[in-house]
C-alpha cells in the first residue's frame, strides 16, 4: 500500500520538478569531481608530471571537440529532412529520444565517475581514460538535458520555470561539497571511496527513475491523455510537426556552419559567452590565490573553507531570485544589469584599495557568485537562439543539442585562456612566477591554502598589489567587453516575440500540412 502511494505521488509530480531533478543527479557528482580529481591523482595515486600534462592536453582537445561532435550525431537528421518510407519523426518522438538517451547516459556517467576513485591501471593511463570517459558522458547528459529545455517549452515564462527547478536542485546537489569534507582523507582513502560509491549509486538510480517518469508523461500525452504539467504554448503539446514529411536537400556540416556564420545574434552571443566562460574559470582558478594573498591575515582557514564551499551553492540560490526577474523583465535586461553590477562593484573596489578586508571578502565572494549565476542564465538565451535558428533556416525541427554543442565549441577555449592569461599577467606585472613556488593545495584538501613562505619584505607588497589589480581589472575589462557585445545582440523585446510567434505559426502550418496529407 505504501509503495502504491509512493508511485502515485511520484506520478503526480510536476514535469518541471522531474526535469529539474536531473540537475541534482549531475551536480552531486560533478562538484565532487572538480574538487578532488587532481588531488586524488597527484597526492594519492602519485601520477608523474609528464603523464599528468599529457592527460590534461588530450582532455583539453577532447573536451573542446566532443560537444559539437555529439550534437551533430544527435541532431543532423533534423537538418536534412530526408523522408524514409513515408514516416516522420514528431517533436514528441524527439523528446522521447532525448529522454531515453538521458536514461542510458546518466547511469554511465555515474559509472565513469566511480572509475576515478579505484586504482585499476597505471596512474597516467587511468587519468587519461577516466577524464575522457567522464567528460564524454557528461557532455552527452548536458547536451540532451539542455536540449530538452528548448524542446519542452517555448515561452520565456515556461523556460524560466523549468530553469528555476534546475537551479533549486543544483543548489541541493552542491551540498555534496560540504559532505565531502567529512570523508576526504588522503591517508585513508576508503571512507571517501565509499562516499563516492553512495553518490554514484544515488545519481544512477535517480537518472533511471526521473527519465522513466518523464517518458511516461510524454507517452501519455502522445496517447491523447492531455498534457498535464508539460509546456503549454508551443512546446511538446502544441508542436506536433514531422521531420521528413517533405522532400528537402540534405545539409552537410559545411553548409550548417555557413548558416551559423550568417546568424548574427549567434555570433555576438558566443563572443560575449567566451568572455563569460573565461571570467567564470578565472574566478575558480584564482579564488584560493586571492584568499591567500589578500585575506589570509584577516580570516581563518575554516572561514576560507566555508567561502570556497558556499561559492558552489550560492550561484544556484542566487538564480532563484533572478529567474523571476527574467520572467518580468526578460533575460536580456537581467543579464545586462548583472554586467553593469559587475562593472560598478569592480570600480568601487578599485577605488577602495586592497586595505579593506571586509570589503575585499564581500567582493571576492560576490564576484564569483554573480559571474557563475550569469553563466546559468545564459542557457535560456541559447534556447531562444534555437528558436531563431529554426525560423531563419526554415528547419523541420529545432536542432537544440547541435546548437548547444556549437556554442560550447566556441566558448570552451575560455577555460584554457583563464589560467594561462591570469598567470602571465601576474608574472608580467610582479615578476612572480607561480610555477616556481610550491603549488597551492587543491580546493578539496583539508587545508585550502598553505601557509605562504615568508617572502623578502620588498616583494610582499608587490605580489599582494598584483593580486589586487588582477582581482579588479579582469572583471572591469570583461564587463566592458560584454556590455559592448551584448548591446549588439538583438534577440529580445519585439524581435524575440516575433521569432516565437513565427515558430508557433510554422508549427501550426506544418501540423496542418501533415493532417492534409
Amino acid at each position: 500500500m505504501g509503495l502504491g502511494r509512493l508511485q502515485a505521488w511520484m506520478l503526480g509530480l510536476p514535469t518541471a520538478v522531474v526535469y529539474g531533478s536531473l540537475a541534482l543527479f549531475i551536480s552531486v557528482l560533478h562538484n565532487v569531481f572538480l574538487l578532488y580529481y587532481v588531488d586524488t591523482f597527484v597526492s594519492v595515486y602519485k601520477i608523474n608530471k609528464t603523464a599528468f600534462w599529457v592527460g590534461e592536453t588530450v582532455f583539453l582537445l577532447w573536451n573542446s571537440l566532443n560537444d559539437p561532435l555529439f550534437g551533430w550525431l544527435s541532431d543532423r537528421q533534423f537538418l536534412s529532412s530526408q523522408p524514409r518510407s513515408g514516416a516522420g519523426l514528431s517533436s514528441r518522438a524527439v523528446v522521447l529520444a532525448r529522454v531515453r538517451a538521458l536514461g542510458w547516459h546518466g547511469p554511465l556517467l555515474a559509472l565513469s565517475f566511480l572509475a576515478f576513485w579505484v586504482p585499476w591501471a597505471p596512474a597516467g593511463l587511468q587519468f587519461l581514460l577516466c577524464l575522457c570517459l567522464y567528460d564524454g558522458f557528461l557532455t552527452l547528459v548536458d547536451l540532451h538535458h539542455h536540449a530538452l529545455l528548448a524542446d519542452l517549452a517555448l515561452s520565456a515564462h515556461d523556460r524560466t520555470h523549468l530553469n528555476f527547478y534546475c537551479s533549486l536542485f543544483s543548489a541541493a546537489g552542491s551540498l555534496s561539497v560540504f559532505a565531502s569534507y567529512a570523508f576526504w582523507n588522503k591517508e585513508d582513502f576508503s571512507s571517501f571511496r565509499t562516499f563516492c560509491v553512495a553518490l554514484a549509486t544515488g545519481s544512477g538510480l535517480g537518472f533511471v527513475g526521473a527519465t522513466r517518469l518523464l517518458r511516461r508523461r510524454v507517452e501519455a500525452a502522445g496517447r491523447g491523455a492531455g498534457c498535464p504539467a508539460l509546456a503549454v504554448d508551443g512546446g511538446l503539446c502544441g508542436e506536433e510537426l514531422l521531420v521528413g514529411c517533405k522532400e528537402a536537400g540534405s545539409i552537410t556540416l559545411g553548409q550548417y556552419l555557413q548558416q551559423l556564420a550568417r546568424h548574427r545574434n549567434f555570433l555576438w552571443f558566443v563572443g560575449m559567452d567566451l568572455v563569460q566562460v573565461f571570467h567564470c574559470h578565472f574566478n575558480s582558478n584564482f579564488f584560493p590565490l586571492f584568499l591567500e594573498h589578500l585575506l589570509s591575515d584577516h580570516i581563518s582557514l575554516s572561514t576560507g573553507s566555508f567561502l570556497l564551499g558556499i561559492s558552489y551553492v550560492a550561484p544556484h540560490l542566487n538564480n532563484l531570485y533572478f529567474l523571476p526577474l527574467c520572467r518580468r523583465w526578460g533575460v536580456y535586461a537581467v543579464v545586462r544589469g548583472l554586467f553593469l553590477l559587475k562593472l560598478g562593484l569592480s570600480l568601487l573596489m578599485l577605488l577602495a584599495g586592497p586595505d579593506r578586508p571586509g570589503l575585499l571578502c564581500i567582493f571576492i565572494a560576490s564576484n564569483r557568485v554573480f559571474t557563475e549565476g550569469t553563466c546559468k542564465l545564459l542557457t535560456l538565451v541559447v534556447t531562444d537562439l534555437v528558436d531563431e535558428d529554426l525560423v531563419l533556416n526554415h528547419r523541420k525541427q529545432a536542432a537544440s543539442a547541435l546548437l548547444f554543442g556549437m556554442v560550447a565549441l566556441v566558448t570552451k577555449p575560455g577555460q584554457t585562456f583563464a589560467p594561462l592569461l591570469g598567470t602571465w599577467l601576474l608574472c608580467f606585472y610582479t615578476g612572480h612566477d607561480l610555477f616556481q613556488q610550491p603549488s597551492l593545495a587543491p580546493v578539496g584538501s583539508a587545508q585550502p591554502w598553505p601557509e605562504p613562505p615568508a617572502p623578502p619584505p620588498a616583494q610582499a607588497p608587490t605580489l599582494r598589489q598584483g593580486c589586487f589589480y588582477l582581482l579588479v581589472l579582469v572583471p572591469i575589462t570583461c564587463a566592458v567587453l560584454q556590455l559592448f557585445t551584448w548591446s549588439q545582440f538583438t534577440l529580445h523585446g519585439r524581435r524575440l516575440h516575433m521569432v516565437k510567434a513565427q515558430r508557433q505559426n510554422l508549427s501550426r502550418a506544418q501540423t496542418l500540412e501533415v493532417k492534409m496529407v
